[in-house]
C-alpha cells in the first residue's frame, strides 16, 4: 500500500471521543458485546466496524435508539436498572457501562447485573475525588462545575457521586476483581499512573476499569 493509500485509509476511520476510544481498545476483536446506555451507538458502530464484534445496545432515550437503529445497529429501548435482568447469564464476553454508573439509583445492583451477564465488565465514570472538585467545594462553597462535570447541581444526571477510592472499595465489598484500571484526564487520555494507585483519587478526572468475578 502506498503513502496516499495509507492516508486515505486513516481518513476513513471515524473519529470517536477519546474516552470511548480507550474503551474500544480494550475489547478484543470478535467479542460478544453489550453496550449499556449506548447513546446514539457511536461506540457500538466503531466496535462493529473495526473489531467485528457481535454487538448489542441498550438505551433509555428513544431518540438515541432511533439514531442508532438508523445506522443498522441492534439497539433496543430500555432501562438498565430494570431490564438487565432479562438478559441470560454469561450471554456476553464484555458488558460496557461508560459514564453512566453515577447516574443510576442502585450502582451495586447494576454492577451485579453487569458481571452476571458478561464475563467481563468495562466501567468508566467521572472521579468526584479530583482536586478541582475538592477545591470547588472547599473554597467556593458550591457543588462543582468543572471541565468534566459541566452540569449545575439542579440539572445534573449524577445522583451517586463516586470517587476512585469509593469504587475500589465497592469492588472489594462485592468480591469483584479489578483486572485493569486506568486513570484518565478530562479529555479521556491516559495519565501516567494506574487508577488503583495512590495518586489516582486526587489527580484523575475519570477512571476506567476492567472487572471480572474474583
Amino acid at each position: 500500500m502506498n503513502v496516499s493509500s495509507n492516508i486515505a485509509a486513516a481518513a476513513a476511520i471515524p473519529s470517536i471521543r477519546v474516552d470511548l476510544q480507550q474503551v474500544a481498545d480494550l475489547v478484543p476483536a470478535g467479542s460478544r458485546v453489550l453496550d449499556v446506555g449506548c447513546g446514539d451507538g457511536t461506540l457500538l458502530a466503531y466496535l462493529t466496524r473495526f473489531k467485528q464484534v457481535d454487538g448489542r445496545g441498550l438505551e433509555l432515550s428513544m431518540a438515541k435508539v432511533r439514531a442508532a437503529v438508523s445506522q443498522g445497529l441492534p439497539v433496543i429501548q430500555g432501562n438498565l436498572e430494570t431490564d438487565l435482568k432479562d438478559y441470560p447469564t454469561g450471554a456476553f464476553d464484555y458488558v460496557i457501562l461508560s459514564q453512566t454508573l453515577q447516574a443510576t439509583h442502585n450502582p451495586r445492583a447494576v454492577m451485579e447485573e453487569l458481571l452476571r451477564i458478561g464475563r467481563r465488565a468495562i466501567v468508566s465514570f467521572p472521579n468526584f475525588g479530583h482536586w478541582r472538585v475538592r477545591l470547588s467545594v472547599m473554597f467556593g462553597g458550591r457543588m462543582p462545575v468543572t471541565p468534566m462535570l459541566t452540569d449545575a447541581w439542579f440539572d445534573t444526571p449524577n445522583i451517586h457521586l463516586c470517587t476512585v477510592h469509593d469504587f475500589i472499595d465497592l469492588c472489594r465489598l462485592m468480591k469483584v476483581r479489578i483486572e485493569m484500571g486506568f486513570a484518565l484526564d478530562a479529555a479521556g487520555q491516559r495519565l501516567g499512573f494506574a487508577a488503583t494507585g495512590k495518586r489516582a483519587n486526587l489527580l484523575s478526572e475519570q477512571a476506567l476499569f476492567v472487572l471480572t468475578r474474583a
